[in-house]
């Protein structure tokens, strides 16, 4: 699945912070009740889960259903503990997954 997201997370924090993280991911979350022009159901096709793991521990996950609006966002904290990797996975209805990751360097205030 190839997926076009955008990720704000700050690159450097102080150990304890707690930072801000945010997702927007291109995707049409098609609901399987519409239909097109010409009455035909548009099938579904939809993003079920998200996950985050902060050095391979997880620290967010959320599960969608097909009453999620296209183009999913979402918004979440974390406290910065130690530098490493950021890990953010997106699977869909058919088990496809996408992920990205960004880095964070956790500096002594």
């Amino acid at each position: 699945m190839q997926l076009n997201a955008r990720i704000s997370a700050p690159s450097q924090a102080t150990r304890g912070e707690i930072v801000e993280i945010k997702t927007l991911v291109s995707h049409p979350m098609e609901s399987g009740f519409r239909r097109n022009n010409t009455g035909a159901v548009i099938p579904r096709n939809i993003i079920t889960h998200f996950s985050c793991r902060y050095n391979n521990q997880p620290v967010f996950t959320a599960e969608f259903g097909p009453g999620v609006a296209a183009n999913p966002f979402l918004a979440f904290y974390l406290q910065a503990s130690s530098s490493g990797e950021l890990l953010f996975s997106w699977t869909d209805q058919h088990g496809n997954v996408a992920t990205a990751t960004r880095n964070l360097q956790v500096v002594d205030g």
